[in-house]
């Protein structure tokens, strides 16, 4: 699928998790902002089990069936995992929703740390593979990203478009900010 030319609308979904419990199995919220370029147009919220399997499943149960999704040319997610390690499979999301899916991340990540990290978890060696699946790691200044389901440049482009400040596209941004304010009452720091 194509994104839209740069002087069209380009409507994107961006989703985060919000803060969680750190027990075993908490439920984790997920929040979707859907927007049109930088501007707010709708929301989904959902849930994940801390370090489960479901978080495709999940992403694809808010989105398909309603009403967002065939407005929406681009699925954006803040990173490749929700409540820990609750790994998306993020070529089998792009092929179930029909649409290019993108991991952004903030920085490069230690592969050989997230690796460690997985040991403590049960299947560590099918969670590491849902990583490796996902791709390449891609960097366009000031983005970092995997993709499945369009050409980095493209992708690249599309970000940027995607983003009014900062280095983070504003439906990922605004999808932090209400998630942490919902759970916490107010508004995190870091979005």
């Amino acid at each position: 699928m194509r994104l839209p030319a740069p002087d069209r609308t380009l409507r994107v979904v961006g989703f985060d998790d919000a803060p969680f419990r750190k027990s075993a199995g908490a439920r984790v919220p997920i929040c979707g902002v859907i927007c049109a370029n930088t501007r707010f147009e709708g929301m989904v919220w959902g849930q994940v089990r801390r370090d489960g399997w479901g978080a495709t499943d999940e992403l694809c149960r808010l989105l398909i069936g309603g009403k967002f999704l065939p407005q929406i040319h681009l699925v954006l997610l803040d990173g490749l995992a929700f409540g820990g390690f609750n790994v998306v499979d993020l070529p089998r999301l792009a092929a179930t929703l029909e649409r290019p899916c993108v991991a952004v991340m903030r920085k490069r990540p230690n592969l050989a740390a997230v690796e460690a990290a997985l040991q403590r978890l049960t299947r560590p060696e099918r969670r590491m593979a849902l990583f490796r699946k996902a791709g390449e790691i891609h960097q366009a200044d000031p983005f970092v990203f995997q993709v499945a389901g369009a050409e980095p440049p493209e992708v690249a482009r599309a970000l940027a478009r995607l983003t009014d400040r900062g280095h983070v596209p504003e439906a990922l941004r605004l999808a932090h900010l209400i998630g942490s304010a919902v759970q916490q009452g107010e508004s995190g720091r870091r979005a």
